[in-house]
């Protein structure tokens, strides 16, 4: 009897303390916290509607520096301002006023004896807008017509005189200035920025002067869109 109880008691004693074990050890297993996996998800952003400013656009610019066919260079870039806002083919403003247009000379001949006068060819590049968007353009050099030069809320513009031929600066103002002229054919030139004044004339009249093409800071001009471009509604900041 006293052998049964000297083996059963230390059985016993095992059995309850791996009965407190598993115990513990379940309440550990229920205290563990269980971790979710957070799901991330990212939000695309919405793509802003564009307009589109169609080919043939004349758009108003004044000139920021100064250039002339004496000291230009090929490569040489230069800006000028909007005037007049811009609008797209539904009357939306895309283009405000105060916008930059960044221009390149593609070609220069300084004035040389015998009354041949000084020419800058120039190409406009880029526009840059005050909220910071930015659009490479094609536009080309063109004449101010009261008539067919004004952007309006239609988006519409009259028939464009000099589509057809190719304008560029020619010197010839008097007192420095330069004209708008065609770079093949002569024809007659178009006064600009108020250079020249109401004895400007035609063209074949001031090439014996044999002046340089300066284009003052202030003159005012044309730039000529020779591609559409599509842009955003014009918003003060840029998101």
């Amino acid at each position: 009897m006293k052998n049964s109880i000297r083996f059963v008691l230390p059985a016993l004693l095992l059995a309850i303390f791996s009965a407190g074990l598993s115990t513990e050890a379940l309440a550990q297993t229920r205290k563990r916290p269980v971790i979710k996996k957070r799901v991330v998800t990212t939000k695309r952003p919405v793509a802003p509607k564009l307009f589109t400013v169609p080919a043939g656009k004349r758009i108003r610019v004044r000139m920021n520096d100064t250039i002339s066919s004496k000291s230009a260079k090929v490569g040489d870039t230069f800006t000028v301002t909007v005037v007049e806002p811009v609008y797209a083919s539904n009357g939306a403003v895309v283009i405000p006023e105060g916008s930059e247009i960044i221009g390149r000379v593609d070609a220069v001949q300084k004035a040389q004896k015998g009354g041949k006068p000084g020419t800058i060819d120039t190409s406009f590049i880029q526009i840059v807008l005050p909220n910071g968007t930015k659009r490479a353009i094609n536009g080309s050099l063109t004449e101010l017509v009261s008539d067919d030069a004004k952007s309006d809320s239609e988006g519409t513009a009259s028939g464009d005189r000099m589509k057809h031929r190719k304008v560029i600066f020619i010197g010839g103002g008097g007192a420095g200035g330069a004209i708008l002229g065609a770079a093949i054919g002569g024809g007659k030139g178009a006064l600009i920025g108020g250079l020249i004044g109401a004895g400007g004339g035609f063209l074949g009249e001031k090439l014996t002067k044999g002046e340089e093409a300066e284009v003052k800071a202030g003159t005012e001009f044309g730039v000529y869109l020779n591609r559409s471009i599509a842009l955003p509604r014009f918003a003060e900041s840029n998101p």
